[in-house]
């Protein structure tokens, strides 16, 4: 006997997850994961602060990016939530009609936790790859660590692992230094 078939999720049933879960549609299947800790929140609120004014807002860098943090995305069926998320502003479209945004986007940033990490690192980057996102990095604050990954003939290339107290120049955001010490919450507060 045969299974009955598995219903796809739908974007109506990110309404039925708690409001302190983040709601993603993966290959038709609906992932709930909790809000981000300090230490992750921590690292993306920093790095967006790093790269926003250079590259967001023309502070001190070129300009030219839409930044955003937690936005959804729309990948065909797929709907991912990456930690923050960068557009060129000649590609970006604008204020879109539904809550998520429909165009992928030229750099993707996720920040890996034990609630992520395999979601992220497994599911998600490959998705990132067919869409033709160029650039993506994924930083680990347990670990310190942030790998940049560039989109080469259609798959992932480790351009480079930066990790403590380094100073980061890395694509697709060259042009400014990011102190990586910065990044990481002071473990022994929390």
């Amino acid at each position: 006997m045969s299974e009955p078939a598995k219903k796809l999720a739908a974007y109506s049933d990110l309404y039925t997850i708690p409001e302190n879960m983040v709601g993603e549609i993966v290959d038709g299947e609906l992932f709930a994961t909790p809000r981000p800790s300090a230490r992750h929140t921590h690292a993306a609120s920093v790095l967006g602060s790093e790269i926003g004014p250079p590259y967001h807002l023309g502070r001190g860098g070129p300009g030219g990016w839409i930044i955003l943090d937690e936005t959804e995305i729309m990948f065909g069926e797929h709907l991912l939530v990456p930690d923050l998320a960068g557009w060129k502003r000649e590609r970006f479209p604008g204020v879109p009609k539904d809550n998520w945004i429909s165009v992928a986007p030229d750099w993707v940033c996720e920040i890996l936790s034990p609630a992520t990490a395999r979601l992220d690192k497994v599911r998600k980057m490959p998705i990132y790859a067919r869409h033709e996102v160029p650039y993506l990095w994924l930083i680990d604050p347990a670990a310190r660590t942030l790998d940049v990954f560039g989109l080469q003939l259609g798959r992932w290339l480790l351009f480079a692992t930066f990790a403590e107290d380094d100073k980061v120049r890395a694509d697709p955001f060259a042009e400014v230094e990011i102190e990586l010490k910065n990044l990481w919450l002071n473990y022994g507060i929390l």
